[in-house]
Formats: C-alpha cells, structure tokens, sequence
C-alpha cells in the first residue's frame, strides 16, 4: 500500500461501514483508536492501485503517517502549515462555539441534526467560514500562492489535479481523481475540486484554474435538490461569458476495438453492502456502430466518440459536448478485460452466457413476486368460502406471500429511516434488528414454500396450484441463494 493510493482512493478498501459513520466520536480521541474501532472496512478488495472506489478512510491512514512523521496531531499539523498560511482564520476540525455555527436540517429544513463528531477527523469534519474557503479557493487559483508567498510549489498543485495510479491513469486517461481533488464536467468546461456531505449539510468546491474563476458553497440541509440547482445557477453565472474548451475532433475506431463488444458489469464498487444491485442493474452491453462505441443498459443508452489511443469521449444527447475523454478500453490483464467509464467506475467483461442467464432469471425472480403480490387478493378472498377452502393448499399459498412480505419490509425500513439511516441502521436500534429479522424471515419463508409445494398431497392440491406453488418457490430460493451469497440474508448492519 502507498500513500498516492490513499489519497487516490485505489486501495480496494469498502468505504467505511455504518458502524463507523454513526460513531459520534469524541474530539479528544486521536486516529490510532479511531481505526481500532472497527478494522474490517480497511481490506483490500482487490489489487491496490488498479481501480478507484471512494473510501472515506484512506485519507485518515495518510494523517495518521503525517502525525507520525511530524510527531504533531494532523488537526494542529494543518492547522499551522495550511489553515493560518493560507487565510483560514477560522477552520477548525473541532466543534466550533454554538454561536458560531450554522445548524444542519434535514430534508424538510425543519428537523434539525445534533453536531456529529466523525469518527475520522481528516475525511470530513472541517468546520469553516464562507470566507475561509473563499480563501481556499484563491488558494488553487493562485497555484499555491497566498500574497506572494508560494505556501505549496504550483507542480505539487497540478499533481494534485491528475490521477497516477490507476490502470486508466497509467494508460494516459488524465480525466479522473487525483489526489483528493477530482475532475467534473459541466456543460462543457472541466472543473477541479472536490464535494461532500455530513447528515444535515452538503458542499462543494469547484474552480477552473486556465480561466481563473472558481466557487464555493454550501447548504445547512440534506436536500439534494436544492443542492443541486444551487450549483447549477453558480455555474451558469460563472460561464456565461466563457469561451468552452475545444472538443477534440472524432478519430477513427482504434484497431481491435471490436474485441471489446460484449457485456461489462461494475467492478469497483464504493460500498460493499449495495453491490448485489449494483453489479445487476449496472450491467452494460457495449458494441459499436458507426465508428462510435454504444453502451446500453437499464438507464437507456450512451454514445462515445474515440479521440485518441483507445480514448472515447462522451456524447450526450442534450448537454454541450465533453472536451475530454472519459472512457478508456483498457489493455487486458492477469484480471481479465476491463473498460474504463468515468473516474469511478471501471467495468469488468463477463461472458455473455451469464450476462444473459443474470437478466433471465432477474425477471424470472421479478415476475414471480409480482405473481405473488397480484395472486394473494384472490385466494384469501377465496380462503372466506367454505365451499373453495384447501387446507392442503394453505401453507403452499402463505410462506411465498410471508418471503414478498419480508422482502418489501426490508426495503420499507431502509425508507423509512430516510434521513436517520445512519443513526438508526449504524447502531443496534429497533430498525437495524427488525433489518436483520426481515432477512431472516424471508430465507426462511422461502425454503419453507419450497418444502410445503414438496410436501402437499396431489390428492389435496389443485394441479394449477401445484404448479404455481413450485414456480414461485424456485424463484423464491434462488433470490435466497443470491442474498445469502452476497452477506444479506443476516445482515447485521451495526457489526
């Protein structure tokens, strides 16, 4: 492991769990207990230094060597050769005054948030004024310089701007993260900086260094809405009377390009806990036509233009063009064959016999809850006439509806606790146990329904029941499998 992969995000690691988000960790406390609390995030996934996928706890490893170079705490080290320097006078890692402080909403501006003391420092808990990070921002438009004086060399500021270290990277592809700065493409102009957000308040801060012009700010709510149209009016105000960059001019398809037709799914997931969907719905079939590459998936489909080398970039059908690449077919490796998309996500080939065989029985899965949704009104009603009960046939009808129960709870509690997921799923509460319960009872329900359509006498059982009974059960089964596989059946969100 290295430092550039730390601050790059290419170590593999999961992004912390919410055991650790939800920590409310004292200011007192240094990073060396921080990390003890909880060290099963920091497992490398993968190779380090192929990939990036964002982890909030690579930064914090890379205090912990500041600290231990300099013998300071990181918040003092930063505190004297970055903050004071450079016209932060108010910035401060630590919970500032109750008068000094704006107070964080959630969605509806209304509820509000207690101040919460994450548990590593350095990833994001900078409190800071609108005219501290003003200040900030001068700090990269000036590469470096604050009155004259150069704080950092302007060649460490345009390192912080490029990505080294991941496969893409090393191929020649400059668009990505660099070293906690990152690249981001706005109605056609390239933009640096970086964003974030904490329960309550979201921020961002963005410049263009070749035009000399750059933005801050911030909302004290979780909306991301309103976020959302905030950056976009800043941005329209910002380049109205800019001239876009150049859009590098169409190239021809780079040879052997057609070897890389097939089906890619994400291989770089941020978060572990969500990649059982991810990989399924952000599955892309990527083929080419007319001299451009096409990739289609559940979100519709997408068109890259080659420029250079085996670089696209993309071509969206309302938005200014992108003036850079964005899309790298990778050279294939030890690890198989990958295709680059954006800064963080690299795709990875499948064949397509399993490609297909996911989406086949994905609607096959679908289509049975749906079946046992839709059936369920029909044979309680039914259940109600003396003339048409079966008892035989009552356990074959129950556990299916019991497993679709549990499934809809499970995604009714991730819902419901909206706003207060982190708190409530971060900790053993009775939403993260009823979580786990709901897991629980649909595997059980689903191997229950199985064994009832196994069991049921023919003689007792209609044979259009029988029939249904054991389809819905398979499918029942096989998403059990799949969650099993995958760590949800017993999630334990709080461990």
């Amino acid at each position: 492991m290295r430092i550039v992969q730390l601050l790059e995000h290419t170590t593999g690691w999961d992004d912390m769990h919410l055991r650790e988000y939800a920590k409310d960790w004292p200011g007192t406390v240094g990073l060396r207990e921080a990390f003890d609390y909880d060290h099963h995030s920091r497992i490398s996934r993968w190779r380090p230094g192929t990939r990036m996928a964002y982890c909030n706890s690579g930064p914090p490893v890379a205090a912990y060597i500041v600290e231990k170079i300099t013998g300071q705490r990181f918040e003092d080290f930063v505190e004297h050769n970055l903050f004071r320097p450079i016209g932060m006078k108010t910035a401060s890692y630590f919970q500032p005054a109750p008068d000094a402080a704006a107070t964080l909403y959630q969605d509806d501006g209304k509820t509000a948030y207690p101040y919460w003391n994450i548990i590593f420092r350095p990833a994001g808990s900078i409190n800071a004024s609108a005219n501290d990070m003003a200040a900030y921002v001068q700090f990269y438009l000036n590469r470096g310089a604050v009155n004259g004086s150069q704080i950092v060399p302007p060649s460490d500021m345009d390192r912080m701007e490029s990505p080294t270290s991941t496969w893409a990277a090393k191929d020649g592809l400059k668009a990505g993260y660099g070293l906690s700065n990152y690249w981001s493409l706005e109605d056609g102009f390239v933009y640096h900086g970086h964003n974030g957000g904490v329960n309550g308040g979201l921020t961002e801060m963005a410049y263009m260094p070749d035009y000399g012009v750059g933005y801050f700010y911030s909302i004290n709510s979780g909306n991301d809405d309103a976020f959302d149209e905030t950056g976009k009016a800043i941005r329209a105000y910002i380049d109205n009377k800019l001239q876009k960059p150049a859009v590098p001019a169409p190239a021809p398809l780079p040879p052997g390009a057609a070897e890389y037709a097939g089906w890619y799914e994400p291989d770089s997931p941020r978060i572990e806990l969500t990649y059982f969907m991810e990989r399924l719905l952000g599955m892309n079939w990527i083929h080419f036509k007319d001299g451009k590459l096409a990739m289609t998936s559940l979100d519709g489909n997408q068109t890259f233009v080659p420029v250079s080398g085996r670089q696209f970039r993309h071509l969206p059908k309302k938005d200014a063009p992108e003036p850079v690449a964005t899309l790298d077919l990778l050279p294939p490796n030890e690890e198989g064959e990958f295709v680059q998309v954006d800064a963080q996500t690299t795709m990875k080939r499948i064949p397509a016999w399993l490609a297909l065989g996911e989406v086949v029985l994905t609607a096959f899965v679908a289509l049975a809850v749906v079946s046992i949704v839709v059936y369920a009104p029909f044979w309680i009603l039914g259940g109600l006439s003396k003339r048409r009960r079966r008892p035989a046939e009552r356990a074959m009808r129950a556990w299916p509806l019991i497993a679709v129960l549990s499934l809809a709870a499970f995604v009714g509690i991730f819902i419901v606790c909206g706003d207060d997921l982190i708190e409530r799923m971060g900790n053993l509460t009775g939403w993260s146990a009823a979580l786990f319960l709901s897991t629980i009872a649909y595997a059980v329900a689903a191997v229950m329904s199985a064994i009832s359509s196994w069991r049921a006498p023919a003689e007792a059982v209609r044979g259009g029941v029988r029939q249904f009974s054991i389809v819905v059960s398979l499918a029942l089964l096989i998403a059990a499998l799949y969650f099993g596989y995958w760590g949800i059946i017993g999630l334990r969100t709080w461990a």
